[in-house]
């Protein structure tokens, strides 16, 4: 156990011990102790006796157990309660604590080749999302947080529920046209230009230029000239995420197409290869990770350009115009259900433009090394 876990490992120790001793809420016919709600009690105990029986060899699969075990108490200790006392924020922040101790021992685990790295991988995230959702619902309902403010992930996850059909308009209109159309229209014609600049040292010193000024323009400003010029629908949204996403692709495409090096080019002169047989045989496999690099910065900007293109006028259905008319109505529930849909939608498209780089450029160090 390292110095930090065992730091760790005794502040949660030390708090399960201390909820033991101070209610947990006020209730209906009172205050609640932990020993009036049974799970609440035995889950502070077993902690606390996991940690110091077994202190430097705890193994972190009974770590993760104790804070899965904390959140659910915690969580089903909430409907118990009328108001949050010390004893339930303790509580809280023991089973934050315990999740925290999971990741570092597992991650001691992989160092050590004990546990498969992939394991962990997917096991690390899963927990610092489960602790993120725990506090956000902890602290949300526990705190009497208002709802306009900040509603808790229960409340956004039954709208989301309540409004799939909704949800599902608005982000066929969003992502199935204003962004993938865009992304494809802005990086291709990056990459195009980025080809024709390297062919051409005077479009080299004009087009550069000129695309750095088209990436200063603020969106602002742009999105509406756009909704004036291709209409309300989504073609003006769409033309918004194109001058985004330009150039990213066009610096990343002409920085790439520059990494091959000169012993490479000098051979590949040697065997009289011609421009075009260089540039695809080995200055594009030299540059395919600066243009993933690209497609990656930009999976993410085209979504934002797409949403907030869509305040400056749009059909009724879309994110942008979704967001913007609900925070009007105060259903920020439903604001926030739009977000989730859109994090996760921008976060899934990231994810595969990311496995389409690792099956693409498999043989680059920084691919290999992440195998390894």
């Amino acid at each position: 156990m390292t110095q930090l876990q065992y730091y760790i490992a005794i502040v949660a120790g030390g708090l399960c011990l201390l909820g033991l001793a101070l209610p947990f809420g006020v209730g209906a016919s009172g205050i609640v102790i932990p020993w009036n709600f049974l799970p609440l009690a035995v889950f502070l105990s077993a902690s606390f006796l996991a940690l110091i029986i077994f202190r430097t060899r705890i193994h972190p699969g009974l770590v993760g157990l104790l804070a899965i075990a904390g959140g659910v108490v915690v969580l089903v200790g909430l409907g118990r309660i009328d108001h949050a006392a010390s004893g339930f924020w303790i509580a809280l922040v023991a089973a934050w604590a315990l999740s925290w101790l999971f990741a570092e021992r597992l991650s001691q685990y992989v160092r050590q080749g004990r546990i498969a790295g992939d394991v962990a991988g997917l096991l690390i995230p899963l927990m610092f999302g489960a602790a993120v959702l725990l506090i956000w619902e902890g602290g949300t309902r526990g705190g009497e947080v208002p709802f306009v403010i900040l509603p808790p992930p229960s409340a956004i996850w039954a709208r989301i529920i309540a409004n799939i059909p909704t949800l599902a308009a608005d982000f066929a209109q969003t992502f199935l046209k204003s962004v993938l159309i865009g992304y494809a229209l802005g990086c291709g014609l990056g990459f195009i230009v980025a080809i024709a600049i390297d062919r051409s040292p005077f479009l080299k010193q004009g087009l550069l230029p000129l695309g750095n000024f088209v990436s200063a323009l603020p969106m602002v400003g742009v999105a509406p000239i756009m909704v004036m010029w291709f209409g309300f629908d989504w073609p003006s949204k769409a033309a918004v995420v194109v001058i985004m996403t330009f150039f990213p692709m066009l610096v990343n495409t002409v920085a790439g197409l520059n990494a091959s090096g000169s012993m490479e080019r000098d051979m590949m002169r040697t065997y009289a290869a011609s421009y075009w047989q260089t540039l695809f045989k080995l200055r594009l496999p030299a540059a395919a990770p600066f243009i993933f690099n690209a497609l990656k910065i930009n999976s993410t900007l085209a979504l934002i350009g797409a949403i907030v293109a869509e305040f400056f006028g749009t059909p009724v259905v879309g994110m942008g115009f979704r967001i913007s008319t609900e925070v009007g109505r105060l259903n920020v529930d439903m604001v926030w259900a739009e977000i989730a849909v859109a994090a996760v939608a921008g976060s899934a498209f990231y994810g595969v433009v990311a496995l389409i780089e690792r099956a693409v450029t498999f043989w680059h160090p920084s691919v290999r090394g992440g195998r390894a």
